[in-house]
């Protein structure tokens, strides 16, 4: 991407008037955005964007500056405009070192290798597929993307770190009506890997698992209200791992106060069978990386063993002001922002339960099998969220479905609550937001139990 030499004189400038870290991100990025809908391809776009940004680190602080022009001029007055917010006396940069990464990720079928006609294909396919199940559908979208980012990482520790990585996502959402209702239904695949996705996850599949989805929908009872059991399926994917206590885990929000997990490292904060853990090493997972946005290569980190608080999600930054190392879990949405403490591949570890037995345990409940979006308070950890697909449990069993459906709860409370753990995984993928800025990430969860949470629903 860059000379070696033009990359130590932009980091010996940023360092002019000294500071602790002198850091060089540059970016190439491909993409391409497919989505079908009223039938027919909408809209097909494609671009390149390439740029770099430069961040000083000085008293515990940053600053950060970036541009879309690569080019040696552009880049040494970029270090002169960072450089100015420290007056401290000058650093020292050394000989660059290539880092190699402890993980790797092959792409079977390299996706900037395909023809766009093969992609407008599959999803042609999933539209046809959705609109054909019943002629209760009545609007089908489907949408495709997928990207390539190279990146290199360079700092005035010496580090220099270089990755590649390729990310694909296909989803549908089906909206179904009988006159009466109206519902909808979305299921989506992705993750770090290329067209070889299809092979594992077909257009159709994904297609017909929305399409029932908003049929079902369209024939659920309204939902009970009030405390009781819950079952939440492997399938529903870790959203409320994600939200209820992924967020409050991150250096930043735990540095300033803002988490209800703050000064807890080392207590109980749940029941002995939850483990915790965010692992951005895991081969085709949306959240995987080889090395992170600030060049620390990737990691395994488990943030709670058996209810025990063990660690954080630390940035370079963070980490810093915490005096140790970082967690691998810096990350920024592009060149254009700085990074910061981001989840990656968050999840539940399994237990040892078959998850048959979990639900034959429950005599009256709700069967949570997809959860939907919700909202979180990382202050004091409650929680609201929708479940998009849902059925009641009676003695053991799976019955009618349910709509309206939500699960109310505080995050530390719920996650104590947990009784039993299965021994299945399924993983979701989404992107998540913070700070204006959006990271590709999955979460997961085994089938869990929760004695008691208030559900809230519509039936009377």
């Amino acid at each position: 991407m860059i000379e070696q030499i033009l990359i130590k004189r932009v980091l010996e400038e940023t360092l002019a008037n000294g500071g602790e870290l002198a850091e060089l991100y540059i970016e190439d990025s491909t993409s391409i955005s497919i989505i079908c809908e009223d039938n027919k391809i909408e809209q097909i776009i494609s671009g390149r964007d390439a740029g770099a940004g430069l961040r000083l680190i000085y008293d515990k602080r940053s600053s950060y500056a970036y541009t879309n022009d690569i080019n040696e001029s552009a880049l040494i007055n970029l270090a002169k405009k960072v450089r100015s917010a420290s007056n401290r006396e000058a650093g020292i940069v050394l000989d660059m070192t290539v880092k190699k990464p402890s993980v790797d990720f092959p792409i079977m079928k390299p996706i900037d290798k395909v023809d766009t006609g093969k992609k407008i294909e599959k999803v042609k396919i999933a539209n046809e597929t959705g609109r054909g199940l019943n002629n209760k559908i009545k609007q089908v979208k489907v949408m495709y993307q997928d990207g390539v980012r190279r990146v290199l990482i360079a700092n005035s520790h010496g580090e220099l770190a270089e990755d590649e990585r390729t990310g694909i996502i296909f989803a549908v959402h089906v909206v179904a009506s009988d006159g009466k209702f109206i519902q909808t239904g979305y299921e989506s695949a992705g993750g770090f890997m290329g067209f070889e996705l299809f092979d594992q996850e077909p257009p159709e599949r994904i297609a017909r698992n929305a399409a029932l989805r908003a049929i079902m929908m369209l024939e659920a009872e309204n939902a009970p209200a009030g405390e009781m059991t819950v079952v939440l399926s492997c399938e529903a994917g870790g959203t409320m791992i994600h939200e209820a206590i992924g967020h409050g885990l991150e250096g930043d929000f735990i540095q300033q106060g803002l988490s209800v997990y703050s000064k807890r490292l080392g207590e109980k904060i749940a029941s002995p069978m939850v483990t915790v853990v965010d692992d951005a090493t895991l081969p085709n997972k949306r959240g995987s990386y080889r090395f992170d946005d600030e060049g620390t290569p990737s990691q395994r980190t488990v943030l709670v063993e058996e209810g025990i608080l063990k660690q954080f999600m630390y940035d370079r930054l963070s980490a810093m002001k915490a005096g140790i190392p970082s967690s691998g879990n810096g990350r920024r949405m592009s060149y254009k922002f700085r990074p910061i403490p981001r989840m990656t591949n968050t999840f539940i570890a399994p237990g040892m339960m078959d998850p048959d037995e979990i639900l034959t345990s429950v005599k009256r409940g709700l069967f949570v099998k997809k959860m939907g979006g919700g909202e979180v308070n990382i202050v004091n950890g409650d929680f609201v969220f929708d479940v998009s697909e849902g059925y009641l449990i009676e003695d053991g069993k799976i019955k009618q479905p349910v709509r309206g459906a939500t699960l109310t709860g505080n995050g530390p409370e719920v996650l104590r609550e947990i009784d039993m753990v299965g021994n299945d995984l399924g993983f979701g993928i989404g992107t998540c937001g913070k700070d204006g800025q959006g990271a590709p990430v999955s979460d997961a969860q085994p089938t869990l139990r929760i004695p008691k949470i208030i559900v809230g629903g519509t039936k009377i």
